[in-house]
């Protein structure tokens, strides 16, 4: 075989991997083992946004976040997911707009070092669909909050050998439900918090 005949070849064959990859992500939750998921933080983000002045969507993120899923695959509805967020990982564009959420009158980390989200029921809505409702607890005030939730799939992660299992969860709060009112441009952006999760779970062994 020639050498562009080879360079061919391995070209082709990298071609083909991000479908082979593809093809093996089961969106068939009945097909993901039963048991307890522990959230994989390195590839798991919760996102938030507010509009500003009426302009543009400003965007954050917490980079600590830890939780459980307890999955029953053949009856989601009995399964259940517990997520902690450290509220000092905040983090925003703007290092002085992330400190300020950190301080007394957005978040008070020295005071509220975490909030959680622990849910109540499950509703299936389609194959890969669902919403789950649960208790979000900011600045020790729980309001219920539902999130709409798609079963992106799951696959032996090739990394660990665990099954992996991920989700996109989607919800709209208010800032004025936890008293997350203080801060000197609060007036200037929406009450409306939008929510963005991406969520991937691995099973744990034993």
């Amino acid at each position: 075989m020639s050498r562009y005949c080879r360079i061919f070849a391995v070209l082709l064959v990298v071609a083909a991997a991000p479908s082979a990859r593809a093809q093996s992500v089961s969106r068939d939750v009945s097909r993901a083992p039963n048991g307890t998921y522990q959230l994989e933080t390195s590839h798991s983000q919760i996102l938030f946004s507010v509009l500003h002045i009426g302009l543009t969507n400003y965007y954050g993120r917490f980079d600590k976040v830890s939780g459980t899923l307890n999955l029953d695959a053949n009856q989601p509805e009995r399964s259940a997911v517990s997520i902690d967020i450290d509220t000092s990982s905040v983090d925003t564009p703007s290092s002085r707009t992330a400190d300020e959420l950190k301080g007394p009158s957005v978040f008070d980390i020295a005071q509220f070092g975490s909030a959680t989200f622990r849910s109540t029921s499950i509703t299936r809505t389609g194959l890969a669909s669902g919403r789950i409702t649960g208790d979000l607890t900011i600045k020790n005030v729980t309001k219920p909050v539902t999130l709409d939730v798609v079963f992106s799939g799951g696959e032996q992660n090739p990394l660990n050998d665990s099954y992996a299992i991920g989700f996109r969860a989607t919800a709209t709060i208010k800032r004025s439900d936890y008293g997350v009112t203080g801060a000197a441009w609060s007036s200037l952006v929406s009450d409306d918090v939008q929510l963005v999760i991406e969520a991937m779970f691995q099973r744990q062994k034993g």
